[in-house]
C-alpha cells in the first residue's frame, strides 16, 4: 500500500473522511492512498491514487515518511509506505471518489491532531503519519532558512 500526506502552499495537509459505508475504518479521517495494482511501481501507485481520490496530479515527493505496519479493523495485517507530497490542480476543489470519501479539508498541525482521535484504530495510524509529515515540513523550513 501507498499513502500520501498532501501539502498545500501554506504547509497544511489534506484530510478526507472515509464514508460510514466503507469496510475498512468506516467514518474515520484519512489521507490519500491505497493498494498497488499488478505491475505498478510505488511511484505509479502513488500518482494514480492521488488522481483517483482527488483529481490532482502528483508534482513532487518532498519526503519519504517511512513504512507503517498495521492491522486493519478487519484483522488483516498491512504494510504501507507513506510520503509527503506536493500536487498540482485546483486545491480548493478536490474531486472525491463518490461513496468513498467526504468532508475534504486542509489542516494545520493543531487542527489535524485535534481531529484525529488517538483511540480510533484507523485515525491513530493517520495521526502518526501526519505528525511525521509536519516534522518533515518543519525540517525543510529549517534547511531553507538555515535555522538549527
Amino acid at each position: 500500500m501507498v499513502g500520501s500526506a498532501i501539502r498545500d502552499p501554506l504547509d497544511r495537509l489534506f484530510l478526507q473522511r472515509r464514508t460510514a459505508s466503507r469496510r475498512l475504518f468506516p467514518d474515520s479521517w484519512d489521507l490519500v492512498g491505497g493498494h498497488l495494482e499488478a505491475g505498478e511501481s510505488i511511484l505509479q501507485a502513488l500518482s494514480r491514487e492521488i488522481h483517483e481520490e482527488t483529481g490532482w496530479t502528483l508534482s513532487g515527493i518532498v519526503a519519504n515518511l517511512g513504512v507503517m505496519n498495521y492491522t486493519g479493523d478487519d484483522g488483516i495485517a498491512r504494510r504501507e509506505i507513506d510520503f509527503l507530497v506536493d500536487v498540482e490542480g485546483d486545491l480548493n476543489r478536490p474531486m472525491l471518489e463518490a461513496g468513498m470519501h467526504e468532508q475534504p479539508r486542509w489542516v494545520g498541525r493543531e487542527d489535524a491532531l485535534r481531529l484525529l482521535r488517538p483511540e480510533h484504530p484507523g485515525e491513530a495510524l493517520v495521526r502518526q503519519i501526519v505528525e511525521l509529515a509536519f516534522d518533515a515540513i518543519d525540517e525543510e523550513r529549517r534547511r531553507d532558512t538555515g535555522t538549527p
